[in-house]
């Protein structure tokens, strides 16, 4: 069963705040916190309590769990609050300071759970999951075999040079 956690009104911009949620989606959970652990921007550490907080709610929902298999299944940034300033500007002016936030929203589950999931969905969902999947495996297995260079058609004939 999925747990949620979500940090709301947190003041740094959601670009900034995406790219590291982009870094940590669908990874294991032990590994997104070593990432975030050890990432240099400073969004990391609020993203990282917030994980384990995840982890924290889905250890509440199921007791007993093996955390071992959690995944991040879902993260997503939204667009909070902005705070509107002016900073002085030259002759008079004042230019507009636009302070962001952002909402940080994070779903953790177990693997296990994701596979089920997917094996319930319709069949006509599971039917074009079937057809990417062997899409990719005969790509996989089977590698195209290259094809010879064109012949060069004008370069080949011969010019022949005059002396006087």
């Amino acid at each position: 069963m999925e747990a949620v956690a979500k940090l709301k009104n947190y003041p740094t911009s959601p670009r900034k705040m995406r790219l590291l949620a982009d870094l940590v989606r669908g990874m294991r959970v032990e590994k997104a916190l070593a990432v975030l652990e050890h990432n240099a921007k400073h969004p990391a550490v609020p993203l990282r309590k917030l994980v384990l907080s995840a982890i924290s709610n889905w250890k509440q929902k199921n007791e007993g769990g093996d955390e071992g298999q959690l995944v991040i299944k879902t993260i997503f940034v939204d667009g909070a609050r902005t705070l509107k300033r002016m900073r002085p500007a030259p002759q008079g002016r004042g230019y507009r300071v636009r302070k962001r936030s952002n909402h940080v929203t994070v779903i953790v589950d177990d693997v296990d759970a994701i596979i089920a999931s997917k094996q319930k969905q319709p069949k006509a969902q599971v039917a074009e999951v079937v057809e990417e999947t062997e899409v990719l495996e005969t790509k996989t297995k089977k590698a195209a075999p290259k094809k010879k260079a064109a012949p060069k058609k004008a370069a080949a004939k011969k010019t022949s040079t005059k002396s006087k």
